[in-house]
């Protein structure tokens, strides 16, 4: 196993940084031009990446994240946010009328060119020795987050990272069998064996969530809506038929 291989598979989230900790420009730079060099569709680049580094600013983000604490104790918070006003300005550059504004593949299109530039921005934390963790609840309060970050329309904030020096240590979770999620030549559906089999493996593992199995902790998730206002709001944005 070579170093970038073995550096992937050590990946773990950590929810405890220490405080006061800055990470140099030089190290930050490095880290957002690895963020950068993410493929994405037709070199659009549909996101952008937004660094809260204010203390103050920071604490305001954890509370509109759901009083996520390790936002407000991290180094940097990068918030990604899918981006399609640079589109509209390309259009009005070039006499063209943006006619897809709102259609619903755009938030796919965004949604991949985030994951794929953050997971390169995360790994390049991580080769620099930062622990890191993503928060989905960057969603949790579109309006407000996207006001607090002046985004203009046809832009959306989709998921946040946060990045700094570990406080404490964090065990490598196990994945899913890998015959649970890789098939080849078409998809496989007798997984319940497999999931069985990883509810056992995972319960030491699951303190936060209660020492649950995974197979629960899902049916519990989605058994309702978790941002029941999300539609509306995205629609808000721009997107899946908005403006």
């Amino acid at each position: 196993m070579n170093d970038v291989l073995a550096l992937l598979r050590n990946h773990r989230s950590f929810r405890k940084y220490k405080k006061g900790v800055t990470i140099p420009e030089e190290k930050l730079d490095a880290i957002i031009r690895a963020a950068q060099s993410a493929p994405s569709w037709i070199n659009g680049q549909h996101y952008s990446i937004i660094a809260i580094k204010d203390q103050e600013r920071k604490n305001k983000m954890a509370e509109l994240c759901g009083n996520q604490p390790y936002i407000a104790e991290c180094s940097v918070f990068l918030c990604f946010v899918a981006d399609f006003y640079r589109v509209k300005v390309a259009s009005e550059m070039h006499g063209k009328s943006f006619e897809i504004a709102g259609e619903e593949d755009l938030l796919m299109v965004a949604a991949t060119d985030i994951g794929l530039s953050m997971q390169n921005a995360l790994t390049a934390a991580e080769s620099l020795e930062y622990g890191t963790i993503c928060i989905g609840g960057l969603r949790r309060n579109i309006t407000d987050t996207s006001a607090f970050l002046g985004l203009p329309e046809f832009v959306m904030p989709v998921v946040g990272l946060c990045i700094g020096v570990p406080d404490v240590e964090a065990p490598v979770k196990p994945r899913l069998p890998k015959e649970a999620v890789y098939f080849e030549e078409t998809y496989q559906t007798d997984v319940m064996p497999l999931l069985e089999a990883y509810d056992k493996e995972i319960i030491p593992f699951s303190e936060r969530e209660g020492f649950v199995s995974y197979t629960e902790r899902l049916a519990k998730f989605y058994d309702k809506p978790y941002y029941p206002n999300l539609t509306e709001e995205i629609k808000e944005r721009g997107f899946l038929g908005g403006k």
